[in-house]
């Protein structure tokens, strides 16, 4: 009974691992379209930016407010409020900061999205061998448990090794579901903080 379970689950984890969405990425795991890079156009509706491009490395203070905000760990609200306090006191540099700071803001999170998107598709490619493997073990299994005469120390090993490299392949499986949000989550901090900076120079 154990042996036919690990077989189902091994031929439904190989069909699942090598199924994707979008022939165009054959290892993107996520049910969400892949989007490789976020469009300026898609977040920025304010002034150009192409006179400032990699201008923010060079201010220490926009480049640290940066890092604070494009953060998952500094809470939306509170970024939102970092940006107007910061555009609040630039005076009379108000639009050159607020470019400067969108420029950053745009550059990190894409960057971060892309790492995201980069370990998804390294995770994808092992689920996919993890579930060659667990299928190709699972038909080992069942040849042992058929033999004539019967092994049943190399039974009861391989069966707790199936069960063990499952567990891990299901583990992993949900871990990529939630990863899967991130590059979501990312556009959307982006979008809202391009909004607050943009009201801000109005």
């Amino acid at each position: 009974m154990k042996v036919l379970l690990l077989a189902a689950m091994a031929i439904a984890l190989s069909s699942t691992a090598t199924r994707a969405a979008d022939s165009r990425y054959p290892d993107w795991p996520c049910t969400q379209a892949k989007v490789p890079e976020i469009s300026l156009a898609a977040v920025w509706a304010g002034p150009p930016l192409d006179d400032v491009q990699n201008k923010w490395k060079d201010d220490a203070k926009i480049s640290a407010l940066v890092a604070k905000l494009s953060a998952r760990k500094t809470p939306l609200d509170e970024a939102e409020k970092s940006v107007k306090e910061f555009l609040a006191a630039s005076a009379s540099d108000k639009t050159a900061n607020a470019k400067l700071l969108f420029a950053g803001l745009f550059d990190t999170l894409n960057a971060q999205r892309s790492q995201v998107m980069n370990g998804l598709e390294r995770v994808s490619r092992k689920q996919r061998e993890a579930a060659d493997k667990i299928r190709e073990e699972t038909l080992a299994l069942q040849a042992l448990q058929g033999a004539t005469p019967r092994d049943d120390a190399k039974v009861e090993a391989l069966s707790n090794e199936l069960i063990w490299k499952t567990r891990i392949f299901e583990d992993r499986h949900k871990v990529v579901r939630f990863v899967c949000e991130v590059p979501t989550t990312i556009d959307q901090r982006l979008f809202a903080l391009g909004r607050v900076i943009q009201q801000e120079m109005e």
